[in-house]
């Protein structure tokens, strides 16, 4: 039973899920601790997959001990000369994601029960949850990408009904100016735009190569030859990486996340950690081989024709385009952190900001000789940041169930009052920062030296920037949340006699958990990158090309100018959160200055308004394309709907209904009616005529009788002679 564990990971969730409904009739307590037994099973299954790729020996029922990666494939829809299959692939990459997805998703249902406790609606929101963390596991499980696109629609799907879970939009819920509801369905329809672009790519691929396998695509290379001749390879790679961008909140679908945590905090630390903002960085990476080695062997096979510079070109647009959104996404969301007030729209635009370093370091591995630092970078950083970004939801759940607001500015000087919340969301905000030991600093080097070896300077120096403001945001998040004094809210909450505390253990124990994680992958960060290098490679280069990651020590690569890559990036690191942690320190910690007056005093409203206002970008979306079509729609009603075809509907009822007169006076009524009648008298006078030979007397009936059986017997004798 346990060899199916690759079927069971995302199986187990989904089924548990569906039987959640049936579960709750059982009581509360069951139907809680079911759903939380559900994922724990699903992270034990994905331990169990992990387990196997690490002895290099998976096995399948009917073949036995197969070398990963292995694609186990199953047929699923079979009509005469076609099928489809449905399968598994069991390959570091998958594995290693499921592992992280499920663990995480684990530590957050455990969350839930404290978090949650006595909420309405909670079958709804365990059904849901389980649904989410099946669905993501599917995806990452799948061996090809029409199945993968049914995981990845239904991510979207829970996504949208978690977002929205407060429904019924009371003010307590919303954050900003945007309730549940409304949320939940921006949160649906963007990341729709970028799901569009990638089915339209996937079913071009599809209908070249004929299969939407990707081991099968990438070791056929013909498909890509022929969307070459076509003109189609660079619009096609282009759409391809449109599913990730809204999928990942990247640039310019990236405007739905800040509003996503209208959704319970459990519910933004499954999304932001484990599950829907990972699903685009970890399609970009299964990607990636087919891309940089397939399109590699396929330039060999046309090696002097024309199409020869067309697929060097897309593989190069492809690498650029996700190299130049990360890092522009990095920067972008990262300046919008700064001015942020509401603690949960922090943790969010650094959610899209990280994940735009994950993307960073996949696109600048790709446009390297050797792609694989960036690879393992982008790979490294996203296992760092599920560890502390779900700390950090966690704990900022936990501060806001204690202070009974979303703001910041409500909280404060909480640090004695929630000491382990204290100390957990630090190492978590220290990791986010990239400081030295923890498991954020390693992983952001990684993606820093991913751009060195890639040639990409000015990326670098976006990230370097990135860094900075990172810091900078991450301690004044801290500052203002606990340090200080306590807030009017928080003094006004006494007074009633709320005094508060510290969480429950059910709530507080998955995130210190957590801390502890990113603190010992700290220590290890340089064994866990060699790690990285050597477990990633057969998931790079599968079935050909030899080539294989270099299995370097950390720092063991040199630049240009001889001087190790690590100390120059190390010098960024160093240099990028001193700029950034001065004036965080400064403004927050120390507060010699009030962050308000050295806004004023300086100039920097006009700046800080633009960073409030997101750059102006929603504001403008809303413009273009909401406010826009809702006063189109209001146009077209009063001009057309109205004017036209209800003006058209109204003369043709009325032109319908004196026809109806004219055809009643001079046909229904003389010649219809007049039949009928007519008709009817007919039948009438028949009736009165037969009656007259109806006497009712006995003696005449019998005559009749006996007249009637003589007619029949000549009749018979005139028959028979």
């Amino acid at each position: 039973m346990l060899y199916y564990s690759p079927w069971l990971v995302w199986i187990i969730p989904i089924v548990g899920a569906i039987l959640t409904p049936l579960i709750a009739r059982l009581g509360e307590k069951v139907r809680d601790y079911f759903a939380v037994l559900c994922s724990l099973l699903a992270a034990l299954m994905a331990t169990l997959n992990f387990s196997y790729v690490l002895s290099g020996k998976v096995y399948v029922p009917g073949v036995g001990y197969v070398h990963p990666p292995v694609d186990w494939r199953v047929k699923w829809f079979v009509v005469p000369g076609f099928y489809l299959d449905v399968g598994v692939l069991i390959d570091p990459l998958s594995t290693f994601m499921g592992l992280i997805v499920a663990w995480i998703s684990f530590l957050i249902m455990v969350y839930s029960l404290g978090y949650m406790h006595g909420e309405e609606g909670l079958t709804r929101y365990w059904f849901f949850m389980n649904f989410f963390i099946g669905n993501m596991l599917l995806l990452v499980m799948s061996d090809n990408i029409l199945q993968m696109l049914f995981g990845w629609e239904g991510v979207g799907l829970c996504s949208y009904q978690l977002i929205g879970f407060y429904y019924s939009d009371e003010r307590k819920r919303w954050i900003g100016d945007v309730p549940p509801s409304h949320a939940g369905m921006k949160a649906f329809i963007t990341t729709k735009i970028g799901d569009i672009c990638l089915m339209i790519a996937s079913f071009i691929i599809f209908s070249i190569s004929g299969t939407f396998n990707f081991l099968d695509l990438q070791v056929n290379h013909e498909w890509i030859i022929e969307l070459a001749k076509l003109g189609l390879i660079v619009p096609v790679t282009i759409l391809l990486f449109g599913g990730p961008i809204g999928k990942s909140a990247q640039f310019p679908l990236h405007e739905w996340l800040p509003e996503a945590m209208a959704g319970p905090t459990s519910v933004s630390a499954l999304i932001h950690a484990a599950t829907m903002v990972k699903a685009g960085v970890y399609l970009v990476a299964r990607l990636f081989p087919t891309i940089y080695y397939g399109f590699e062997v396929a330039v060999e096979h046309v090696h002097g024709l024309a199409i020869e510079g067309l697929i060097l070109q897309a593989r190069q647009n492809f690498f650029l385009t996700v190299a130049w959104i990360g890092a522009f996404t990095a920067f972008l969301a990262a300046t919008q952190a700064m001015v942020s007030r509401e603690l949960k729209k922090v943790l969010a635009y650094s959610t899209i900001s990280q994940i735009g370093y994950m993307m960073l370091g996949l696109g600048a591995g790709g446009l390297a000789m050797d792609p694989s630092t960036g690879f393992v970078a982008g790979i490294f950083h996203l296992a760092s940041h599920a560890i502390f970004k779900a700390l950090l939801f966690m704990a900022a759940g936990a501060v806001i169930h204690a202070c009974e607001s979303t703001n910041m500015f409500d909280m404060g000087g909480i640090r004695r009052d929630m000491p382990i919340t204290f100390a957990t969301m630090l190492v978590g905000a220290l990791s986010l920062s990239g400081i030295p030991p923890l498991s954020g600093f390693w992983s952001k080097e990684v993606v820093f030296t991913a751009c060195m070896i890639s040639g990409q300077y000015f990326l670098l120096a976006l990230a370097a920037v990135t860094a900075a403001i990172t810091f900078f945001y991450s301690l004044r998040m801290i500052a203002i949340t606990f340090l200080g004094s306590k807030s009017e809210h928080l003094e006004e909450l006494e007074h009633e006699g709320h005094h508060v505390h510290e969480v429950s253990k059910v709530m507080w124990v998955p995130y210190t958990i957590l801390a502890a994680a990113t603190i010992v992958l700290g220590f290890v960060g340089p064994l866990f990158e060699h790690f990285m290098h050597e477990f990633l490679e057969p998931s790079m280069h599968i079935l050909h090309h030899e080539v294989k990651f270099s299995t370097m020590v950390y720092g063991a690569v040199e630049s240009h100018s001889g001087i190790p890559m690590q100390l120059i990036t190390t010098t960024i690191t160093a240099c990028m959160l001193v700029i950034g942690g001065l004036p965080a320190y400064y403004l927050y910690i120390s507060r010699k200055v009030d962050p308000a007056e050295f806004v004023e005093k300086h100039g920097l409203k006009g700046l800080y308004n633009f960073l409030y206002n997101r750059w102006y970008i929603n504001p403008t979306y809303y413009r273009l394309f909401v406010y826009s079509l809702i006063n189109g729609s209001l146009i077209l009603f009063r001009n057309f709907e109205k004017a036209v075809i209800d003006a058209f509907n109204y003369i043709l009822a009325n032109s319908i209904v004196k026809l109806s007169g004219v055809v009643y006076r001079y046909f229904e009524k003389p010649v219809l009616d007049g039949l009928n009648y007519t008709i009817a008298y007919a039948f009438a006078s028949f009736s009165q005529a037969f009656r007259r030979i109806q006497t009712g007397v006995s003696s005449f009936n019998i005559m009749g009788m006996v007249l009637g059986i003589i007619l029949l017997i000549i009749l018979i004798i005139f028959r028979i002679f």
